[in-house]
């Protein structure tokens, strides 16, 4: 028997029944607030209690979603938030935001966190660290292939991972694209699915270079089982009914060891079939659009992808003791596993011609088409010459039922702890610099260290440019070393590492959970980048207590979010550069035109260049134009330094961007001015 939990999306009442009905062992859903698909219909507050009564009443459990950044504005209405869906019965959050994580262990400390694919956790490292800091589980990103996925699920905490549906372009967590070009984020739950536009390596206006096919491990179901996966996710909280549960069923089947009936899945929704991703490692025909015969297929299967959701599913077996007394009122008792419920009706009349025996009281007890019980066994104290007439015993076991569900639901609630004292932020007196703040340079070449020295406090160097040769030039102490964004090999990075710790080097870029986790095991001193998302002062006071000695605060942020922060750990904004909008482990340009003929960038529907930087385990697609705050400094308050991210600057352009003169070309000023 499959232990593996199939998890399903629901965005609406309709599509969480669906779910459950085709055989969801848990959901997860959405609120109107805080939730990463905000765009779904979602569910009020009081609708997510009745959510979680139906996911109850099937044993099945009920997974809020919160896993938006939110800033420091909204963490009252966040924790009220919290303590409403605790009270309501959620069984879990899933959570992106570090702030957010805290918030409601100060509201609901015995809260089960779930750390979402948001967070950008991509090894074993970085899971072991959600473990060691109280998350029950992790859901890794999407981009792994079946031997990190193994190594993870060895960690000791649980695992859940995505099997089914959309497919992002970028690494979840990393992705910027909506935000800048249309001010929608992608880490505030609004993503305006900019990747499904086109775009071209050479200008095709017909391409849609980051639309990749949906995702479906179907096939590989009873291998991942195997591997000790706790949990498969489908996605789709925005998916039609009809969708959620036929993927609900296929999956089932394929967990049960059948062959999943692919073609149905296509029919029912695709982007031109399917793809297994990154699973395999081939990283092969990933690309594809919805198509018109896509749509055709769909519209010809819903009505026979209704039949699997129509009526209720049997969840569980109840057994039936009835006792029907002469002069006693008739007991009619139903037992599900160790709950059990009792109802009394009117004492039995005598028979006039048919008693009531145990055929007849089976033939009435056992019809319960409108429940999520089977019917198991009977038994029955009966005196002879009895009768209950057939309606009453009707009503017995709408009765016994009702009160088997109340309790079977109320066995399966969770009760929490709960903490009203909503945390507030106090001016931490945190010494900020009055004049102009520290700058700090992230270099991809040599030339661009070399220049950039001077004129830094720190140089943020990629670990595969460090040598000795360098280290005789640049001081080891300015070096704060930056491992690669995606760490595909984790073992060979913990080597190379330990490697420039023996060189004298001590400082560590974060651009993710696991590069924290890999860092503090090996004594690096640690710094966060903006990639961490850290959008309220919350996320920075717990990064300081894990160990962090500085970080950037988002790009998302205004100036005046910027200006509230209120924190003791340092804090620095990104003022120049080409911000990455995308981390992709596969690269457009590659999947269009091949390595050989390199275009080295992206071409919008509006003729607007994006740069794309490749690497052998991954690749970042740039903004078309560069960002430029230093020539204003004087109005980014309360950072502790600037950074300056370059991209293919020569030393000249690198040593005018570090003497705040504004570049040559278009440029923007990001989203301190406009938001999201």
């Amino acid at each position: 028997m499959n232990n593996t939990e199939i998890l399903a999306p629901a965005g609406s009442m309709e599509t969480l029944r669906a779910a459950l009905r085709a055989g969801a062992d848990a959901v997860y859903i959405g609120g109107k607030r805080f939730s990463a698909r905000s765009s779904a219909t979602n569910f009020s507050e009081e609708e997510i209690a009745e959510a979680a009564e139906l996911c109850h009443k099937y044993g099945a459990k009920l997974d809020l979603a919160v896993n938006t950044i939110i800033s420091d504005d909204e963490a009252e209405d966040f924790c009220k938030y919290v303590i409403s869906a605790a009270e309501n019965g959620v069984d879990a959050f899933i959570v992106q935001d570090w702030g957010c994580a805290e918030l409601i262990r100060r509201c609901v400390p015995d809260a089960v966190l779930h750390g979402s694919t948001q967070m950008s956790v991509h090894t074993a490292a970085g899971a072991s660290l959600l473990r060691e800091l109280g998350y029950a589980r992790v859901v890794p990103a999407r981009e792994l292939d079946r031997k990190t996925l193994s190594r993870i699920c060895k960690t000791g905490i649980e695992t859940e991972i995505f099997v089914h549906g959309a497919l992002c372009m970028s690494v979840s967590g990393q992705c910027y694209m909506s935000a800048m070009i249309g001010s929608r984020s992608a880490n505030r739950g609004c993503c305006g699915q900019a990747c499904r536009l086109p775009f071209s390596a050479v200008g095709n206006k017909d391409k849609a270079a980051l639309s990749l096919k949906d995702l479906s491990l179907l096939p590989y179901a009873r291998e991942l089982a195997e591997a000790g996966v706790d949990s498969f996710k489908i996605e789709g909280r925005m998916k039609r009914p009809e969708y959620v549960a036929s993927a609900v069923h296929e999956l089932k089947a394929a967990l049960d060891g059948e062959a999943p009936d692919m073609k149905l899945l296509r029919g029912v929704f695709s982007r031109g079939g399917f793809t297994d991703g990154y699973y395999t490692g081939k990283r092969t025909d990933m690309f594809g659009v919805r198509e018109k015969d896509d749509v055709i297929s769909a519209h010809e299967l819903i009505p026979k992808i209704h039949e699997l959701y129509r009526f209720e599913r049997k969840a569980c077996t109840a057994d039936f003791h009835a006792v029907i007394k002469a002069g006693q009122p008739v007991v009619i008792t139903a037992v599900c596993g160790d709950i059990s419920a009792s109802v009394q009706g009117e004492i039995p009349e005598k028979a006039v011609s048919r008693p009531t025996d145990a055929d007849s009281l089976a033939r009435q007890l056992s019809k319960l088409g409108d429940t999520v019980f089977r019917f198991g066994k009977l038994t029955a104290e009966i005196d002879g010459g009895l009768m209950v007439p057939a309606g009453k015993l009707n009503e017995l076991r709408r009765a016994v039922t009702e009160e088997l569900t109340s309790l079977i639901i109320k066995k399966n609630t969770p009760s929490y702890t709960i903490s009203r004292d909503i945390p507030k932020l106090t001016d931490t007196g945190r010494a900020v610099p009055s004049g102009k703040p520290a700058l700090r340079t992230f270099c991809r070449n040599t030339e661009q260290i070399m220049a950039a020295g001077e004129l830094s406090e720190y140089l943020i160097v990629p670990e595969e440019l460090i040598n000795k040769e360098l280290l005789g030039t640049v001081d080891r102490e300015r070096i704060i070393v930056s491992p690669p964004r995606f760490i595909a090999d984790e073992d060979r990075l913990a080597r190379r590492l330990t490697e420039l710790r023996a060189m004298g080097l001590d400082r560590l870029y974060c651009h993710t959970p696991d590069c924290i986790a890999i860092g503090r095991k090996l004594g690096y001193r640690l710094h966060g980048s903006f990639t961490l998302n850290v959008f309220n002062s919350y996320s920075a006071e717990y990064l300081r207590r894990l160990g962090l000695e500085d970080c950037v605060f988002s790009v998302e942020a205004t100036l005046p979010q910027t200006d509230a922060l209120r924190t003791e750990l340092p804090m620095g904004a990104v003022i120049y550069g080409r911000l990455p909008l995308m981390l992709t482990r596969n690269c457009p340009v590659r999947n269009e035109v091949g390595c050989g003929k390199c275009t080295k960038k992206l071409i919008d529907r509006t003729g607007r260049e994006l740069p794309v930087i490749c690497s052998a385990d991954y690749a970042e697609i740039l903004n078309a134009d560069r960002l430029c705050m230093t020539d204003r400094l004087g109005e980014i308050h309360n950072i502790s330094f600037g950074i300056l991210y370059l991209s293919d600057e020569n030393a000249g352009e690198t040593r005018s961007a570090l003497s705040c003169r504004r570049p040559q070309g278009n440029i923007t000023r990001g989203l301190y001015y406009r938001g999201i």
